[in-house]
C-alpha cells in the first residue's frame, strides 16, 4: 500500500486549503483550494462585512467588490500559494532533488465553477424548478449540447450524455452529464439558485492539463 500525507493549512491571503503528498515515486501531490474561501478571507482582510452561504456569499456590503475579488483568483496566485508553502512544509523532494531540477508543476485535475444567485423571494427557486421539470427535459440531447458546452455530439462521440431531475427530500436538482463533466442546478439552502459546473477532464473541451 502507498501512504499519503495530508497537510491542512490556513493561508493569510487564500484562507483554508490542503496539500496531499504521495510518499512513493514519482511523489505526485494534490493542491485543493476553494475559491469561495479565498473570497471570504479577502473580505475579512479588507474588513468588508458579509454573510456567508455554504460555499458562497449570501450578502455583502460591497457586492461589486466581491466579484472583483473572485475574478482576481488567477493561475499565478494559485501557483504562488503552492510555492510559498512548499518552502515551509516538508515534502518528498529534498534540496538536492530540487537543485537537480525535480519540482512540482501545477496541472488541473478537477475544476469547479459556480454561479450563486441569491433570491429575494426563495419560493421563486422552487417555482423555477417546477417549470424545468414540466417543460425543459430536453437538455442533453444532441442539438442542445453545443449551446451548453460548445461541443457537438454524434454517434461516434465517446462518453455518456444524459439529463436527470433528482429530488432529495423535497428539493429537486437538475443534472446534465457530458463526457467527464457535469452541470448541476439546485436550490441552495432554500435561499439561492446554484449553477455548478464540474470538469474532471479538461481535454473534453480541447484544453490541456496545464
Amino acid at each position: 500500500m502507498v501512504n499519503h500525507v495530508y497537510i491542512y493549512c490556513v493561508d493569510r491571503d487564500c484562507g483554508p486549503f490542503f496539500l496531499k503528498f504521495c510518499t512513493y515515486f514519482p511523489y505526485h501531490a494534490k493542491l485543493c483550494l476553494n475559491g469561495h474561501e479565498y473570497v471570504k478571507q479577502q473580505l475579512a482582510n479588507k474588513r468588508i462585512r458579509y454573510r456567508a452561504l455554504d460555499n458562497g456569499i449570501l450578502s455583502c456590503a460591497d457586492p461589486m467588490r466581491v466579484q472583483t475579488i473572485g475574478d482576481g483568483l488567477s493561475a499565478e496566485k494559485m501557483d504562488g500559494l503552492l510555492r510559498k508553502w512548499l518552502r515551509q512544509l516538508p515534502h518528498p523532494f529534498t534540496a538536492k532533488d530540487r537543485q537537480a531540477g525535480y519540482r512540482y508543476q501545477i496541472s488541473i485535475l478537477q475544476a469547479e465553477f459556480s454561479l450563486t444567485q441569491v433570491l429575494d423571494r426563495p419560493v421563486t427557486g422552487r417555482i423555477f424548478f417546477e417549470e424545468v421539470i414540466r417543460e425543459n427535459l430536453d437538455i442533453g440531447r444532441p442539438d442542445p449540447v453545443p449551446l451548453i458546452f460548445d461541443r457537438r455530439v454524434s454517434r461516434t462521440t465517446p462518453g455518456k450524455f444524459r439529463t436527470r431531475v433528482i429530488t432529495d427530500g423535497v428539493i429537486p436538482s437538475l443534472q446534465v452529464d457530458y463526457k467527464n463533466s457535469r452541470i448541476q442546478q439546485y436550490h441552495k439552502e432554500g435561499r439561492a439558485l446554484r449553477t455548478q459546473t464540474t470538469i474532471d477532464n479538461t481535454r473534453d473541451f480541447g484544453i490541456g492539463k496545464l
